[in-house]
């Protein structure tokens, strides 16, 4: 009888098969990480953004009213919005603000109002809140800019704690409080969130959709006394105070609306009790399948998000679920706070971005080949595992480079300030992130731009929560805002001197919607199509300019330029002139 060889004994072989096992595995595992990760062949661009916050007149502060009662409203408001409220072409600013509570007797701050400046150009600022209307102050959330009586001048709708408010552009930088007449100021009890300004029914008047929160009040909020330690009350997550329905108001014209919620639809409730399901933070409007009507992606916090598919006669139907945008990869809800949406890779697949609380990646679910399906590619796509530890609120798609890809910028920060004691690795001040978009089929997919690439300014650490971009130099590239609890903005100027060519354009509707919002525009240059949407509402509590930016990188003229109107209407527009603001009225 032969002998076995010591290695080839069963009780030894096992863990040299084992060990191959896991060799072969890590291999594997590697391959597939490489697969995944995206590849920096491409090299990043030099585009640096400076800091210009004093320098352009900008001394807005953001007042919160906290006293040390730790209520969850303080760390979540923050709205800003890029407006032309006089039409001169110039971009102004409107800062959202809070207030102190009814209850107090101090720390009410008199001049906690909303703040509103005027762009002198170039990038300077004026601020003229005082007289404007605008000079009030309610503990404010978010904005919605959109001209919903059609008349030239773009009106302003402010989300709050206990009871929203229309504003009606007069001219003359004057706003008068149409809250009541209008019908849109909701329940005392409410906390809403961000709102869009969007014609859901394409019938040309433009109506308004309205995220709301949690249900909640102070007495909830000290019941639920939320504690890292078991005895030091800190900010918490809303899981313990119950949902809320979002709000869809008609525009029956004539500065009058209808809440028509129920009758279309938005209204979703937990299956097992019937309550409110919603926990709504942003909303992206966006046409999913190209049908022409507006449908609606609403980010919630802790529970699933929604996917709202116009229906075309009035009511939307709930698909979230189904889509593969209601939950994570493993069917886990996140808490989602900022979104948008962008033709991201220059194709038809349209993606939507989610900015995700801490230690949770950025979402980005991108449309395949099947209808109105859509599944996570952020760890493929780059802006996953990159973004986990942060807390992402403010996000938006923008072309900060103008080479014709979107590019992606998240406004990050912590809602509890001590969390640094309770979270190693944690903090409350924290920078943004900038993503450039390399491009798919140069294998580059978004790179995190380190500061040698764009400056430091832009990383400065704040407690980040809106956030906006807009042209406000007239230079053709896009400057952002970032907003943040208790403290001032950062206004950063885009100084990039690549040389890139751009086109911008601004829309007037005669038969839709005055400001076109909802509109598709597809510019054809050098072989390639480029599409964005008109449509303001962008990220987190937070407005957008209207117009829109194409990057053409080295092109210097366009192809063709196709707009379809909201309700279908297709329009081709030119000869247009590259390097500057181009202005297209809907043709009759």
């Amino acid at each position: 009888m032969s002998q076995q060889s010591e290695s080839s004994k069963p009780g030894r072989a096992f863990p040299t098969i084992l060990l191959a096992l896991l060799v072969l595995a890590g291999i594997a595992g590697a391959v597939w990480f490489l697969r995944l990760r995206p590849q920096t062949s491409a090299e990043i661009p030099t585009a640096k953004f400076t800091d210009r916050t004093s320098e352009s007149g900008i001394k807005f502060t953001h007042f919160n009213g906290a006293t040390g009662e730790k209520l969850l409203p303080e760390t979540m408001g923050g709205g800003v919005a890029f407006l032309d409220f006089d039409n001169d072409g110039a971009q102004d600013l409107l800062f959202i603000n809070s207030s102190g509570w009814p209850w107090q007797t101090a720390n009410r701050k008199a001049d906690a109002t909303m703040k509103l400046y005027r762009n002198d150009g170039p990038g300077k600022f004026t601020d003229v809140t005082a007289g404007s209307g605008l000079d009030v102050s309610f503990y404010g959330m978010g904005v919605a800019v959109g001209d919903y009586d059609n008349d030239g001048r773009p009106d302003v709708f402010i989300t709050a704690v206990g009871g929203n408010r229309l504003f009606h552009n007069l001219g003359n930088g004057k706003f008068a409080d149409v809250t009541a007449e209008s019908g849109v100021g909701g329940s005392p009890a409410l906390w809403s969130t961000s709102a869009a300004f969007i014609d859901y029914n394409n019938d040309g008047r433009l109506d308004l959709f309205v995220c709301n929160y949690v249900q909640w009040s102070r007495e909830l909020d000290l019941k639920v006394n939320f504690t890292f330690d078991g005895s030091t009350r800190a900010y918490g997550p809303p899981k313990n105070f119950e949902g809320s329905f979002p709000l869809l108001y008609h525009n029956d014209g004539q500065g009058k609306f209808s809440d028509v919620s129920a009758a279309a639809g938005v209204q979703v409730r937990e299956p097992a009790t019937g309550r409110p399901l919603a926990k709504a933070l942003g909303v992206a409007p966006v046409d999913l399948d190209n049908d022409g009507w507006i449908d609606l992606v609403v980010a919630n916090d802790t529970v699933q998000n929604f996917v709202f598919r116009n229906q075309h006669d009035g009511t939307f139907k709930e698909i979230g679920a189904r889509s593969g945008i209601a939950y994570d990869a493993y069917g886990v809800a996140r808490g989602a706070m900022g979104i948008d949406s962008a033709r991201f890779r220059n194709d038809s697949a349209l993606g939507i971005a989610i900015g995700n609380f801490a230690n949770e990646p950025n979402a980005l679910y991108v449309s395949q080949n099947a209808a109105l399906i859509f599944a996570d590619e952020a760890v493929t796509a780059g802006v996953g595992p990159a973004s986990r530890q942060l807390l992402k609120f403010g996000l938006f798609f923008f072309d900060y480079d103008l080479d014709g890809r979107p590019d992606v910028l998240t406004a990050n920060g912590h809602i509890e300030e001590n969390i640094a004691l309770y979270q190693p690795g944690q903090s409350y001040r924290q920078p943004a992130q900038l993503f450039w978009n390399g491009g798919a089929a140069r294998g580059a997919g978004f790179v995190p731009v380190p500061p040698e690439k764009c400056g430091g300014d832009i990383f400065k650490p704040i407690v980040g929560r809106g956030s906006a971009f807009a042209d406000i130099d007239g230079d053709g590239d896009p400057d952002a805002v970032l907003t943040q609890i208790n403290g001032p903005p950062l206004l950063l100027r885009n100084d990039q001197t690549l040389g890139h060519h751009w086109l911008r354009l601004k829309l007037a509707g005669t038969k839709s919607n005055r400001d076109a919002i909802g509109a598709w525009v597809r510019v054809r240059a050098s072989g390639r199509t480029i599409s964005q949407q008109v449509m303001p509402t962008k990220g987190y509590l937070s407005q957008s300019e209207l117009p829109l930016t194409f990057g053409l990188g080295q092109s210097v003229n366009v192809d063709s330029v196709e707009i379809t109107w909201p309700g279908g209407a297709v329009q081709k527009a030119g000869p247009l002139k590259v390097d500057t603001l181009n202005v297209v009225t809907q043709a009759p």
